[in-house]
């Protein structure tokens, strides 16, 4: 069985709905909780891909956070063999500073649940390719970045330009969270809803929509997340 890597941040910030797809296509998959004092992989042996979660973390702050040199070290030895690769809002961010781009502090934060606009370039996307043009999903960031270069732009929002990229055909960066769960909502406000009254936003009204909006997002998650783990099985 292939195993995947699992870079992850914050507790609260868990594999949620791509969990169970890994679990439906028979891969395995191990957490590395740099949180905890996890030490990141050197290389990718023994892993047949990688996904890199969200968190809390700046990528322009790396002294503040210096295992995030060695996440980035890690992307780019699997980007190097060919390993598939899965970059979720922080992880996006640290994919597109992995390959060059500039990543900074956006003009506002964008937390909630807002519409995702794909583009054209997605009908010859193997992730993306005939989902719906708009659908609404998970938001948490503050951060943006430019399009790598040699990168493919995929979706946007309102508020945020690139919401998604492709870099050659096994690395992809979300920005938006497809995985989110009414457990992982609930977790991050739970845990930062303080933070959240001081810009001015609802927590609570962002956990009471969430029903809602996850009914949705479930069959688009289970789509590009199925799509991820394909080239994995067998390895």
């Amino acid at each position: 069985m292939a195993k995947v890597w699992v870079l992850q941040h914050h507790p609260a910030e868990n594999l949620g709905a791509i969990a169970d797809v890994l679990e439906s296509a028979a891969l395995a998959w191990q957490y590395v909780r740099v949180f905890d004092g996890h030490p990141v992989p050197a290389d990718m042996k023994g892993a047949g891909g990688l996904i890199v979660m969200g968190g809390p973390e700046a990528v322009y702050q790396l002294d503040r956070y210096p295992y995030l040199r060695a996440e980035m070290a890690l992307i780019e030895n699997a980007l190097k063999a060919g390993r598939p690769v899965l970059g979720v809002c922080l992880g996006s961010q640290l994919l597109a500073a992995t390959l060059g781009a500039n990543v900074r502090r956006g003009a506002q934060k964008e937390i909630g649940w807002y519409p995702v606009r794909l583009r054209p370039e997605t009908k010859d996307d193997r992730l993306l390719r005939g989902l719906p043009e708009e659908f609404v999903a998970c938001h948490w960031h503050g951060d943006i970045f430019d399009l790598p270069a040699g990168a493919v732009p995929l979706a946007s929002s309102e508020l945020t330009e690139l919401q998604a990229f492709r870099y050659g055909d096994r690395a992809w960066g979300l920005l938006f969270h497809a995985e989110m769960t009414q457990q992982i909502v609930a977790a991050l406000v739970n845990e930062f809803g303080e933070g959240l009254k001081r810009v001015g936003i609802d927590g609570d009204a962002i956990v009471a929509s969430a029903p809602r909006h996850l009914a949705g997002l479930g069959s688009i998650a289970d789509t590009i997340f199925s799509r991820w783990a394909a080239p994995i099985q067998g390895t």
